[in-house]
């Protein structure tokens, strides 16, 4: 029996679908800032807090200085900008019956109002994984709802798994395209891992031995996964390429 879809592309949403990450953004411009922030994500490269713990530590000093969520999204709606070739890429997928499917340690409401805004109408057909907001009944501030009781909060290789457990015959083609911290969970489970050049994830998969195709734009993962699609290249070909942009890892020019 042949596979349901041929391929299904998992990815993150900030800081890979878009430009900025919107929790960064937040975090850097209402929050307790970019130093902060950026010690934070050290910490959970080194293993010495959770994702979960750290990311909450975020977020709630973002409430506390703009407790109405919807100006947040507001903020958001003015400031987030799309990956240049992402739009082109999805159309891509939509026409090969490719699901694109993001995995997401954000926040559904801001994800789907920017994808809106960004993609427009089809982006109603993109499956968002990801937390939830409560917001106070008194609307004087709100906070995260994790979507499991990991130590990621949302431990992106549960949506993963399913697919990666289906016999050789029904399974897709997988790809995951991410960039930070929030992608740990996710770095070893698909046939092809894009990593972004000059963020954390490239720092993890680097130390930890995980193989990565590194990525600057989705102009890049679309070539790339239209040429496997297209039969043109293997995983394991793609995989096996020397990767000239590790060079830019050298710079250490941590963007996160």
């Amino acid at each position: 029996m042949a596979p349901k879809h041929k391929a299904i592309v998992f990815s993150d949403f900030d800081g890979t679908i878009t430009l900025k990450d919107s929790n960064d953004y937040l975090t850097d411009n209402v929050g307790y800032g970019h130093e902060k922030r950026r010690a934070g994500n050290i910490e959970i490269l080194e293993h010495r807090v959770t994702f979960r713990d750290a990311f909450r530590e975020m977020l709630e000093s973002v409430s506390a200085n703009k407790p109405n969520f919807p100006e947040c999204i507001e903020l958001l709606r003015a400031n987030i900008k799309l990956d240049p070739g992402f739009s082109t890429f999805y159309a891509w997928c939509l026409s090969q019956d490719i699901p694109v499917i993001v995995l997401s340690s954000g926040m559904e409401p801001i994800i789907r109002a920017l994808l809106t805004d960004l993609v427009g109408p089809t982006a109603d057909k993109i499956p968002i994984i990801s937390n939830q907001v409560k917001i106070h009944e008194d609307g004087k501030g709100w906070e995260i709802v994790y979507h499991d009781d990991s130590d990621f909060g949302h431990d992106k290789s549960l949506a993963i798994k399913p697919y990666k457990d289906l016999p050789d015959e029904d399974r897709p083609v997988m790809f995951y395209c991410g960039d930070g911290v929030s992608d740990l969970s996710a770095a070893r489970e698909t046939d092809l891992l894009f990593a972004k050049v000059g963020h954390d994830l490239i720092t993890y998969c680097e130390r930890e031995k995980v193989p990565f195709t590194v990525f600057h734009d989705f102009k890049d993962i679309h070539e790339t996964v239209q040429e496997i699609i297209e039969g043109k290249a293997t995983v394991k070909e793609v995989a096996e390429r020397p990767q000239k942009e590790k060079d830019f890892g050298k710079k250490k020019e941590v963007l996160n």
